[in-house]
């Protein structure tokens, strides 16, 4: 089985469109979407692209997902972020409904690979942070929630693609579709259950089009703002793993 991953695409319909159209995830037997897939600029039209994927896609609930069904309903949020309450008013009721369905982790057995876990964060929570330079005790503590038998773990959150190993599991982050910390373009990952190889690919496409299509097609206030900061230019991994690093408990 031939598995292609993207995490963390945020609504960037023009970057999704661009890795769908990759000749290695147009012929993979599954895609995996490891969450944060709506709370962006054209949430209906990202969550439509992803529904005609039909059986091919495998969901997994994001901390952006979540807070979407929270402010869809009403609620509030801690995150301040003010494009989710935008996305959230957006969604039609059946896709409020799909991403209250989806859960947090799912499991796949990929040969070579082993059992395989996906998740958003950790597969214990759905934000909490462990990044490529995190110390070992830091992964054996969110790891600690799953069994022997796992031997990959594919994770999202952080938006800068790494892989790893971690006491003998494989831990993968395939980075960000459409909010990439690092470099530009949309990262993803293509698991081979037939050899045991993980690829970190980066697909690269047309960021004053897709700027041009964001302001024409979005209807939030700010877009041109939000996409000069996400596709003209790209927050620093230095400055990233600053921001995150105290969150995974470093500082202590």
């Amino acid at each position: 089985m031939r598995v292609a991953v993207l995490s963390d695409i945020h609504g960037v319909l023009p970057a999704l469109r661009a890795v769908l159209h990759e000749p290695d995830v147009a012929g993979a037997d599954r895609i995996v979407l490891t969450g944060d897939i709506a709370a962006g600029p054209l949430p209906v039209e990202t969550l439509d692209a992803l529904v005609e994927l039909g059986e091919r896609a495998l969901w997994v609930r994001g901390n952006a997902e979540r807070e979407l069904v929270q402010l869809a309903h009403g609620g509030d949020t801690a995150i301040p972020d003010p494009i989710a309450p935008w996305a959230a008013a957006a969604l039609r009721a059946d896709q409020v409904t799909l991403l209250d369905g989806l859960p947090s982790v799912q499991r796949l057995d990929l040969g070579a690979l082993g059992a395989t876990v996906f998740c958003h964060a950790t597969p214990r929570d759905d934000e909490e942070v462990a990044l490529v330079d995190s110390r070992m005790e830091r992964w054996i503590e969110v790891l600690s929630t799953l069994d022997d038998q796992v031997a990959t773990v594919v994770c999202g959150h952080t938006h800068m693609p790494f892989a790893r190993l971690v006491d003998r599991r494989l831990v993968v982050n395939p980075g960000s579709v459409g909010m990439p910390y690092g470099t530009s373009g949309a990262h993803w990952a293509l698991l081979d259950g037939d050899t045991g190889g993980v690829t970190l690919r980066r697909t690269r496409f047309d960021a004053e089009a897709a700027f041009a299509e964001l302001r024409a097609c979005s209807g939030y206030p700010e877009v041109g703002r939000w996409a000069d900061e996400y596709l003209r230019s790209t927050h620093s991994d230095v400055e990233a793993v600053r921001v995150f690093g105290p969150r995974d408990g470093r500082a202590a």
